[in-house]
């Protein structure tokens, strides 16, 4: 296992998978969606898919003295690494923005969702569904992924559209709060976030086992 998740890292990545972990970065941008940063993060992963399947990686690694089960385990732990990397600095300037910059015109004035706990939490949510769909569709055939990243694609758009929506609806104000009470009940969001993700991602990763053990490259 260890050798196969270096070989993702260090042959199957492309760069630009870790050039796009930055639109983390993303958080800062005041008057704009920034759970839009989630998607382009799931967009780097699905190039290292293309580059792939270009290379014929998957035909290549079941070919190794190693399980199929262990190959599919691997790109699932690579594609959580890329976006834990991601969220390690949407999280930093989450809470540069909620402490030092919490009073800063620009983001007091803002009508979009802010970089908090909630937008923390819609983002695992697009995260999962990027692992669910695309990583769960591409091992129904380890080879078609087109489909389904458009299926992610829409599906991630409604989720940003939900969460910049919700919190304009009276007495839901509090999902938009950097400070006071409205970041408690935010909490349990941010939880809830958590769990979708691990539990959406193991699922996803387990039938997607099944599946390609089925398959006959």
């Amino acid at each position: 296992m260890k050798a196969l998740l270096k070989k993702e890292f260090k042959l199957t990545a492309g760069l630009v998978t870790y050039l796009f972990t930055a639109f983390g970065l993303m958080a800062f941008i005041p008057g704009y969606p920034i759970l839009v940063s989630a998607f382009f993060v799931c967009l780097g992963i699905q190039i290292t898919f293309q580059f792939a399947r270009e290379y014929n990686d998957v035909l290549y690694t079941v070919l190794l003295p190693v399980n199929k089960s262990d190959a599919v385990k691997a790109r699932y732990l690579f594609c959580v690494c890329i976006q834990m990397m991601s969220f390690t600095v949407s999280a930093v300037v989450t809470a540069i923005r909620m402490t030092v910059l919490r009073d800063a015109e620009v983001y007091v004035q803002n009508v979009m969702l802010s970089a908090n706990l909630t937008f923390l939490a819609f983002v695992l949510v697009i995260y999962t569904l990027f692992n669910v769909i695309f990583i769960g569709g591409f091992f129904k055939t380890a080879y078609y992924y087109g489909k389904v990243f458009v299926i992610f694609a829409v599906s991630s758009m409604i989720v940003v559209g939900i969460a910049e929506t919700l919190h304009h609806i009276p007495g839901l104000e509090f999902l938009t709060a950097t400070s006071g009470d409205g970041v408690v009940k935010q909490i349990f969001i941010f939880a809830a976030g958590i769990i979708i993700y691990v539990t959406g991602t193991l699922a996803s990763m387990n039938v997607s086992i099944k599946r390609f053990d089925k398959l006959d490259l």
